[in-house]
């Protein structure tokens, strides 16, 4: 059988019965469009995150305080909550540790923010200058916290967008708003800076935040020199490891702790969190695309009851070409044919709506979405493998029939 015959044959043998074969293209439409976009949310979630992590800055080690775990304690409580972290440990970081390019304290807390006959609840960060390089912030409009500023402890100020709009409304200009006051914990700030916009959402939002000198925060909020948080940025990231080391053997010995496992803080490594959170994230992305994977597989089913229904409703016809000289070959190649183009045009019709509904699910759900080149090549595969796996039965079975039998069918 010619290929063109081959061609011909099919195109009117799916046109014979457009509305079977409308319904059974659509359930490999919808399979093939749910694991793009499955795959695409899970893909751009995972992008989201690693870029949130990263944005942070860069070759960071985080330390925070942690409580000092008992025998046999096999967490540690109070992670961030406890104060054993202090200024002498920044110091000792800074004079010991030569792999330390920059090193950044914080403390964190939320408090009742006012201005303006506003307010907002959101997190303010007592911070030092090499904050900016090592968060890598970057400041849209005025400075940013200076050392002098720190020294002084001056009642000054820097706003995160989200802070200001919240607190001077959508319109606001980020020049109209330095220089204003503000009041934290019923002490007024004066505004002299506005970073730029990094993104983020919910507790981790870096934009819904406000800036304040370390020392300031410590004195007239805090009450006292504890730390929440120590940033270091290390000179490479070839330097990680042996950083963490070094660091972690400094601060044990600072604080008479023999047994690492007692540690009265944590130390985290930004490349382990990334690596960490994209496991999960991918992990995540596969278990979407299995349970969308699905759906193909009912799809499948569907290809192979309509093709035995068709193989049962042509059986004289395949006599009749058996009759004539048609080998089996022939017979098989041809309904084998009709399934794979079926799941063919419902691959590509998948393809264009799992991709248009990846963008609908990014531009009105305001969710990162990924498609990626992978994922519809394996769209595309599975749904022609599909076809060859569903249809090789039925067109076995047409392949079969016995031609005489096949002439007297009724």
């Amino acid at each position: 059988m010619m290929i063109s015959d081959l061609f011909k044959e099919t195109y009117f043998a799916l046109l014979s019965n457009k509305a079977r074969s409308g319904l059974t293209i659509l359930g490999i439409v919808i399979g093939i469009a749910s694991v793009i976009a499955m795959i695409a949310v899970g893909q751009g979630s995972t992008a989201s995150i690693k870029a949130s992590i990263e944005s942070l800055g860069s070759n960071l080690l985080i330390i925070s305080p942690s409580f000092q775990r008992g025998v046999g304690t096999q967490i540690s409580s109070g992670r961030g909550s406890a104060r054993t972290l202090k200024q002498d440990d920044v110091a000792a970081i800074q004079e010991q540790i030569s792999l330390v390019r920059a090193i950044a304290p914080e403390l964190s807390n939320r408090y009742q923010i006012t201005a303006k006959g506003t307010n907002t609840n959101t997190s303010v960060n007592g911070v030092t200058a090499d904050y900016l390089e090592t968060r890598n912030i970057q400041v849209a409009s005025g400075v940013f916290i200076s050392e002098q500023n720190t020294r002084n402890l001056s009642k000054v100020a820097v706003l995160g967008p989200t802070t200001m709009t919240d607190l001077f409304g959508e319109d606001a200009n980020v020049l109209d708003v330095v220089g204003q006051t503000i009041r934290i914990n019923k002490i007024d700030f004066k505004i002299i800076g506005i970073t730029e916009e990094k993104g983020g959402s919910g507790m981790q939002n870096q934009d819904d935040i406000i800036f304040i000198p370390l020392s300031t925060a410590q004195r007239f909020l805090a009450g006292g020199d504890y730390l929440s948080t120590i940033y270091v940025e290390i000179v490479n990231q070839e330097s990680m490891a042996l950083a963490q080391e070094q660091i972690t053997a400094l601060l044990l010995d600072k604080h008479n702790i023999s047994n690492p496992e007692s540690a009265d803080f944590t130390l985290m490594n930004q490349a382990d969190i990334v690596a960490s959170v994209s496991s999960i994230s991918d992990t995540l992305t596969m278990l979407l695309g299995a349970i969308a994977g699905i759906s193909l597989i009912v799809g499948g089913i569907g290809i192979m009851n309509m093709m035995l229904t068709t193989v049962t409703e042509r059986t004289r016809e395949i006599g009749l070409r058996k009759a004539i000289g048609a080998k089996r070959k022939d017979i098989s190649r041809q309904f084998l044919f009709e399934a794979v183009l079926l799941t063919f045009i419902g691959g590509l019709l998948g393809i264009m709506l799992g991709w248009a509904a990846s963008l609908a699910v990014s531009y009105f759900g305001k969710t990162t979405t990924e498609i990626t080149l992978w994922s519809v090549l394996l769209a595309f595969v599975v749904s022609a493998g599909i076809g060859i796996v569903f249809g090789y039965y039925p067109a076995r079975r047409a392949a079969k029939l016995n031609p005489i039998e096949a002439l007297r069918y009724e």
